[in-house]
């Protein structure tokens, strides 16, 4: 069986693809790689920030569904999404540049042994940037060359993706048995499983927890989290092993930009397995990537109509000189 290689995207709700779009690539100096629809809801618009080239296990991407409320956190949830930067120096730099910006954080903490910095954005969206200092396995991305972060302080893709789960005796079973994760650490009620080759990019922390309320999904949470199967042929298997475990999924699914798979996996918890490719610069360039309201082949015919669901948002940066600070 071909082993998952790690995380491939988490995808979240925010209330304003605006303030989204301004926070990613303002504060956290993530590149928009594409500014599309969700293809399932053509009126939602859906952004993809990544590293510099839109690699795999490196993009964060957001739903902007018109009139959903705010979600609410608790137990039996995807809770917060993780981000690698290069070092324990870099966590200091956004601690200075989180203080300056006025973003909420907790200061730098220590996790099973790798130094974190917890904060949320304007829609109390949970996010934790994790030092790749002492880190081995799945290798990080490229920071964004003309972002406004310094280089070697910048977001190189996606860490530890973090669970909160009622029933962690049955989670544990899924994610070993089922999704061939191992459990390498526990700390309390936290557990730490990794996949593949590990490392950073190939985490997963679940927490016990019995005390809190479900969680209620909407602007503010999580939809989903994918990981990164090789090509078309791994995730066919994926189905299989999936299906011959009794889960129900989607089946396969076309997205352009990678081809899915998903299942609800538990309570409130739902996995998407996505191929490595194609990516996201088949159909526009390096230097304008998300500039253009990008539409897979099988909805191009309905552009017209798309663009007047969804307003215009300006995402042109490729005019912009940012200065890195």
């Amino acid at each position: 069986m071909n082993h998952l290689k790690g995380i491939h995207h988490v995808t979240a709700i925010t209330s304003s693809a605006e303030e989204n779009y301004k926070f990613f690539t303002y504060v956290l100096g993530m590149r928009l790689v594409k500014k599309t629809v969700n293809q399932d809801d053509i009126q939602t618009y859906h952004l993809f920030f990544a590293d510099d080239v839109g690699g795999a296990g490196t993009d964060m991407t957001f739903f902007d569904f018109p009139g959903i409320p705010k979600g609410t956190h608790g137990t039996n949830e995807i809770y917060r999404t993780g981000f690698r930067v290069p070092t324990d120096a870099a966590l200091q730099y956004w601690v200075k540049r989180f203080d300056r910006l006025e973003v909420k954080h907790t200061g730098i903490q220590d996790q099973f042994g790798t130094k974190v910095l917890s904060f949320v954005d304007f829609d109390d969206q949970q996010y934790q940037l994790v030092s790749d200092e002492n880190n081995k396995g799945i290798a990080a991305g490229i920071p964004w060359q003309k972002g406004p972060i310094p280089l070697e302080y910048a977001i190189t893709g996606l860490g530890p993706i973090h669970i909160r789960i009622a029933q962690f005796d049955y989670m544990k079973e899924v994610l070993e048995k089922v999704l061939l994760f191992k459990e390498i650490a526990q700390d309390g009620s936290f557990h730490l499983f990794e996949v593949g080759e590990g490392g950073n990019g190939a985490q997963v922390i679940v927490e016990k927890n019995v005390i809190l309320p479900p969680g209620q999904q909407g602007f503010g949470t999580v939809h989903h989290a994918a990981f990164r199967v090789e090509d078309r042929s791994v995730l066919d298997e994926w189905t299989t092993r999936m299906e011959s475990f009794g889960f129900q999924t989607s089946g396969f699914v076309d997205r352009f930009f990678f081809q899915s798979l998903y299942a609800r996996v538990a309570n409130g918890i739902l996995f998407e397995f996505a191929t490595d490719g194609p990516g996201f610069m088949g159909d526009e360039p390096y230097e304008t990537l998300g500039e253009k309201l990008s539409l897979p082949p099988f909805l191009e015919p309905k552009r017209e109509q798309i663009e007047g669901l969804v307003r215009p948002i300006d995402t042109v940066r490729s005019t912009i000189d940012f200065v890195k600070e």
